[in-house]
């Protein structure tokens, strides 16, 4: 093994290059300009596409264009110019085109601030452009696992032929820590029969198509879509378990959020309160069946969820739940990233205030 230390913007943009990405179609915005600089630089060197479009909406379509040939194409941007995006993003899903699409988050709404945040998080997963469908959405929490899921979201994009997105605050775009590329597996790109990339004449050809409009046809195909979406509920839940086994007080965090909700729970395990984390990576799906399990346990008295936004993914968490345990809010906003210690105390809190 070989680690090197790369920023997670970089890390993330060479880990797709590894995983057979030669096309990518991109546009600067603060935090995660350095995604398009790496590629401009690398992409050539292997003989992929670097372009820097004239705008995102072009982005996004250009990655529309490449996906149909049946290549790996990816876009990245953070905040508003994914919102510039959403137009696109919908005719992808409509298109049933397999896609990477990455936001490094910013404060919201309007312009805000370049500072971290996560607040898209209901943009990702309820409404990531117009119509009836969802994204994959991945929610990694380190250098390590951006570029593990990097590999993840292009394999099960085209094994679903769903576009799918990395869902990253500022600060794990920015950040460095030592990753190690030998962990990745091996690319293998599927098998894509439904592509316009020449037919030879030894196949029909293909048409890649949003547009319906006879509206029984639309109804099929939006059914048959939301077919594949409940066997990715089944089959693609992930989530990480950290010290539930005896909790009684559970913290639900993304990303930044529970790397800080991990520094107050050891300390409050230190002093003798029980209590764990369960982080969701996947965001669609929302990993519900991990808590079915916090929502039938008598020892769980509180959950409690920690965001960097004005309370987003609590939603998801009390519907997962059914709403049978108590669950409330610890969040900052603005850019604003929460302190162990503001953690900590909640955790106190909720504990009666015993230490």
């Amino acid at each position: 093994m070989s680690k090197q230390l790369m920023k997670g913007n970089e890390a993330l943009a060479e880990a797709a290059m590894r995983a057979g990405c030669k096309h990518f179609f991109g546009y600067p915005i603060t935090p995660q300009t350095e995604v398009a600089a790496y590629f401009a630089k690398k992409m050539p060197k292997i003989g992929g596409t670097f372009l820097q479009a004239e705008s995102e909406v072009a982005a996004i379509n250009m990655v529309l264009g490449a996906a149909s040939a049946g290549v790996r194409a990816m876009t990245s941007s953070s905040s508003p110019g994914i919102s510039l995006k959403t137009e696109g993003i919908s005719y992808l899903a409509g298109s049933d085109l397999p896609c990477l699409i990455i936001n490094v988050q910013r404060g919201g709404p309007g312009l805000g601030g370049i500072q971290p945040s996560q607040s898209d998080y209901f943009q990702a997963t309820k409404a990531p452009g117009h119509g009836d469908l969802h994204l994959l959405v991945y929610a990694p929490e380190s250098v390590q696992e951006i570029i593990a899921y990097v590999f993840e979201a292009f394999d099960k994009a085209e094994q679903y032929r769903v576009p799918a997105m990395l869902l990253l605050d500022g600060t794990l775009g920015q950040m460095m820590e030592p990753v190690d590329f030998d962990l990745l597996p091996t690319a293998k790109p599927a098998d894509k029969p439904w592509a316009t990339n020449g037919h030879k004449n030894k196949r029909e050809h293909n048409i890649v198509n949003s547009l319906y409009l006879k509206p029984e046809e639309l109804e099929i195909k939006n059914f048959e879509r939301f077919e594949r979406y409940e066997v990715i509920k089944q089959n693609e839940q992930k989530a990480e378990e950290y010290m539930l086994d005896d909790a009684e007080i559970v913290i639900a965090a993304v990303g930044l959020s529970a790397r800080v909700a991990k520094s107050a729970i050891n300390q409050a395990r230190a002093e003798g309160i029980k209590v764990g984390l369960i982080r969701p990576i996947t965001l669609f799906p929302f990993p519900v069946d991990y808590f079915t399990k916090i929502k039938n346990n008598p020892n769980v008295k509180e959950i409690l969820t920690v965001e960097m936004n004005m309370g987003q993914m609590i939603d998801d968490v009390r519907l997962a739940v059914e709403c049978k345990k108590p669950v409330s809010l610890l969040n900052r906003s603005g850019g604003i990233v929460p302190s162990p210690s503001e953690v900590y105390n909640r955790i106190v809190e909720l504990n009666g205030g015993k230490k």
